[in-house]
């Protein structure tokens, strides 16, 4: 109930999401939404995360929707708040990530003035919302609200943005009864089932590139299974919102994210079976290079597309191929603590000797991380989350999430150093919460892979104003003074030992901790 004790407009919106199950809310409040953190107040079951930067805690509730399989909300202040979070809902747009906004609005009879904040939110929100309402009334947010949620859970995930006029919230409800979300079910694929299984049976060279739901629990030994029966190839994306991965799983190597590579990798096969994805395009374009990753003598071919029942697709696939194999699984290697110089491999090294058992790893290591997927398919069993759509600043905030949602596994997030000063914020709220997160900072002082990519857009040698807009030294970053100004306590690492060392001691200690690693 609000603080005049009069059921409101956000008591009623607030009511709604936790009869729905969304009971965590990420929040970076202003004056307009002073009504709604009210009603939070008098809500004990709605877990409220306060982050320092939207881009925090849009990034969070990415994070914790690829780990909970359900929303949390957001609440965002105005036009320009949901301006400063839009980068990490495009990733989590193209991560599938079901998130619902409550993002605050002018009340309905002071928008016409032009105040300093008021802003076109519906534009802002636009390019990364399947579902966009603003509501007009205390009465109609209940269900408003239940709509929102159930566009943000319909298959495979996608996300809504419930703006609030201050006065809505405000205003007294006419009923508080709490709405029902109706959530649409899976779409059946179309597949020819039939023809797609003598594609599998036959001679020629077939992979399967996966992503989603393919690769999560019982979809997953699916594909293992049906690779084992038939040969075929297991290629996952590039990037993929949540992946299982080590030992006692089937292993997933990736499309690689350079486009000569990919069309290489691709060469290779006669055929191309989508699962859960669609046809691979190169992530930019480059002069000479086509766009279009599958080869012309490769044919695609459509098992699923995202939102599309999988699991019952994998099932009548293996059904149509026939016979009986199990899923090829590595089973668990920890190689050798590494010694040495600290490199990418070394920090690999170390990871797949140290990872405990359901631990989840976020990376967004960049041009660091290329090898560590190969370097820990053997590791203990965990859960790998990617950078799904390219927009730096991802991986803090979402290691955030992720522990928020698995309060009983360690989140291991791979951060670039780069990539890392877009959020670094959203190391305050994990210690504020006092998360389980180690953050390893891959510090090699440059944005290296603009330094690749300037070469291979054909531009000229680059010189040294040039140079300066891709190296971040003069002076160099202190990641450590930054997390300890931030309440979290770490280490600089400049050897493999160390970082073994600091990594053990992090992994056994409750509560966030960073390590610099100088690359």
């Amino acid at each position: 109930m609000s603080a005049t004790n009069a059921p409101n407009g956000a008591d009623a919106l607030i009511a709604t999401l936790l009869h729905n199950g969304v009971d965590t809310c990420f929040s970076n409040p202003g004056t307009s939404e002073m009504h709604f953190v009210a009603a939070l107040d008098n809500e004990p079951c709605m877990r409220c995360v306060l982050g320092l930067f939207e881009g925090g805690v849009t990034g969070a509730a990415d994070g914790y929707a690829r780990m909970a399989g359900k929303p949390a909300c957001t609440l965002l202040h105005l036009g320009p708040g949901l301006a400063n979070g839009l980068a990490n809902l495009h990733n989590a747009r193209r991560a599938h990530s079901p998130i619902v906004n409550v993002i605050g609005e002018h009340a309905t009879y002071h928008r016409a003035l032009d105040a300093p904040l008021t802003a076109d939110i519906e534009g802002f929100a636009a390019p990364v919302s399947s579902w966009i309402r603003t509501c007009e009334s205390a009465d109609e947010i209940a269900a408003t609200g239940a709509e929102a949620i159930a566009a943000a859970m319909a298959p495979p995930g996608q996300i809504a943005s419930l703006i609030l006029p201050a006065d809505t919230a405000w205003s007294p409800a006419a009923t508080q009864a709490p709405v029902t979300a109706e959530v649409g079910s899976l779409r059946q694929p179309a597949a020819d089932i039939d023809a797609l299984a003598a594609i599998l049976r036959s001679d020629a060279p077939t992979a399967l590139l996966v992503n989603g739901n393919a690769v999560i629990g019982a979809n997953l030994m699916r594909l293992g299974e049906l690779a084992a029966r038939t040969g075929a190839t297991l290629i996952g994306d590039t990037f993929i919102a949540r992946i299982e991965r080590g030992a006692g799983r089937p292993g997933i190597r990736r499309l690689p994210y350079f486009a000569e590579q990919a069309i290489e990798t691709l060469s290779a096969f006669e055929h191309l079976i989508l699962v859960d994805t669609k046809a691979p395009v190169s992530f930019f374009a480059y002069p000479g290079v086509p766009s279009e990753l599958t080869p012309a003598s490769c044919q695609c071919h459509t098992l699923t597309a995202p939102g599309e029942d999988t699991a019952a697709a994998l099932l009548a696939l293996l059904d149509a191929v026939g016979g009986s194999a199990p899923a090829a699984v590595p089973e668990l290697e920890r190689p050798a603590l590494p010694q040495g110089a600290l490199n990418p491999q070394s920090i690999a090294q170390a990871l797949a000797h140290l990872m405990p058992e359901q631990a989840i790893i976020v990376n967004e290591a960049a041009t660091g991380g290329f090898g560590i997927p190969g370097a820990t398919a053997a590791a203990a069993p965990h859960d790998w989350l990617d950078l799904t759509g390219g927009a730096i600043g991802m991986g803090i905030p979402a290691a955030t999430g992720a522990a928020i949602a698995c309060p009983d596994r360690r989140v291991i997030d791979l951060q670039a150093d780069g990539s890392g000063m877009y959020t670094l914020q959203a190391l305050w709220t994990q210690a504020r919460e006092q998360l389980d997160v180690t953050t390893i900072i891959f510090a090699n002082r440059k944005y290296a892979i603009l330094q690749v990519e300037f070469m291979r857009v054909g531009a000229h040698n680059p010189g040294r104003r040039a140079m300066d807009m891709m190296e971040l030294d003069r002076p160099n970053l202190d990641w450590v003074a930054l997390a300890a100004g931030m309440g979290v306590p770490g280490t600089q690492a400049s050897s493999a030992g160390a970082l073994s060392s600091a990594l053990e001691h992090s992994l056994a200690t409750p509560g966030p901790y960073l390590i610099e690693a100088v690359l």
